[in-house]
């Protein structure tokens, strides 16, 4: 099968918006983050709404299709060890060197940890402990903060592995070809239906936590569109189908976006606008996938000369930015550029500082690939007719 290059290409697109929308997660008023500038935006709930409703969601689908290529071939008990050494050390090494910035940061904004990195860093190795609040996760001895995804996808794949012989088997077989069957409406409305379940009875019990025991919803959430795109990686006649599909899907997902943020942000009939605002997020959610995808497939799927160098800087760009955006944002704060010109220069300074930490240092490095998820060696070029090696996140 020839090379994915649309699935390459929005996995990179993917991971880079992630940059924006936390920078903008530094300057959208009323929603909590590690940081918030006194420059915080009414205006930014507006598009932040509209792209965290489906941005993990399409990362978790593409790390799917990511997954039906790698699984190919291999054992279970190979594939969960591959795995755990590709997203759990590069976890373990963040949550110790790449993250603690971020919790100090928190800490002495908050008023409850010490200035001093070098005094907060020996007691966060230790295991703290923390005043409670001091910072996201201090009621742990490590926190993940936006590491999260390295462990809900090691859990994922683990269970998908484990479930493999379920989905090789005859009724599992079947499942799969009446998905990939989907076709019109049907492939608009029917992947939806499990997703607007969970939103309509999981979302109201179980609150968003990203600490992967009690984050029912979003694992619900999560692994559903994860399942789909490992069921979806190397059937090319539903990828036509997404593609032929897109701009009716655009259609319904600007008109479901629309009235789902009139809801959001207007106060009518409080229980009833609730299930109705559910419903047409599941809707949106899933259209704009379908667009995104179907769009991507039409587009993208072409050997672009920079997708070689991303797909192998999306990884350390991944774990690096977030901490990175937080010191663009204490070193930039006092200069009292603006709300303008901060947020310019808070991107410019994190894009910076990821492309020179990753390509002047950490893909130099054997012993330093390993911990930001990269093989040892570095891989050679594809060719354009090579199988798809979309594995890495």
């Amino acid at each position: 099968m020839n090379r994915r290059h649309d699935i390459d290409a929005l996995r990179a697109m993917a991971f880079g918006l992630l940059i924006l929308y936390h920078v903008g997660m530094y300057y959208v008023a009323d929603w909590p983050w590690h940081l918030k500038s006194v420059h915080a935006s009414e205006w930014l709930r507006w598009p932040m709404v509209s792209v965290n409703v489906w941005r993990m969601d399409l990362v978790f689908l593409v790390s799917g299709v990511a997954f039906g290529f790698l699984c190919r071939g291999r054992r279970p008990m190979s594939l969960i060890g591959r795995r755990a050494v590709r997203l759990l050390v590069p976890l373990l090494f963040g949550m110790a060197f790449i993250v603690p910035y971020q919790a100090y940061v928190q800490g002495v904004a908050n008023g409850l940890v010490a200035p001093g990195f070098g005094a907060f860093m020996a007691r966060y190795l230790s295991g703290g402990p923390w005043p409670k609040g001091a910072f996201d996760g201090s009621d742990f001895p490590m926190t993940w903060n936006h590491l999260w995804y390295l462990a809900y996808l090691f859990a994922y794949t683990a269970v998908l592995a484990l479930l493999m012989p379920a989905f090789r088997s005859a009724p599992g077989l079947r499942i799969r070809a009446a998905f990939l069957g989907l076709r019109g409406w049907r492939l608009l409305a029917v992947p939806a239906l499990p997703v607007l379940l969970f939103t309509l009875w999981l979302a109201p019990r179980f609150p968003v936590t990203d600490d992967l025991v009690h984050d029912w919803y979003q694992h619900a959430l999560f692994f559903t569109v994860f399942l789909y795109g490992f069921w979806m990686s190397i059937d090319e006649g539903i990828w036509c189908e997404l593609e032929r599909l897109r701009g009716w899907a655009a259609v319904i997902a600007l008109g479901c976006v629309g009235a789902y943020l009139l809801l959001r942000f207007t106060s009518v009939g409080p229980e009833t606008a609730a299930w109705i605002a559910r419903s047409l997020r599941t809707v949106y959610l899933w259209s704009v996938l379908v667009v995104i995808l179907g769009f991507a497939h039409r587009h993208l799927n072409r050997p672009w000369p920079w997708l070689g160098w991303a797909n192998e800087s999306v990884y350390p760009w991944y774990m690096l930015h977030q901490t990175l955006i937080i010191a663009g944002a204490v070193t930039l704060a006092p200069l009292r550029l603006g709300p303008v010109f901060e947020p310019i220069g808070i991107i410019v300074a994190t894009v910076a500082g990821c492309w020179l930490l990753t390509d002047a240092l950490i893909r130099r490095f054997r012993w330093l690939r390993p911990l930001f998820g990269l093989r040892r060696q570095q891989l050679q070029q594809p060719s354009p007719n090579a199988s798809t090696g979309v594995v890495g996140i």
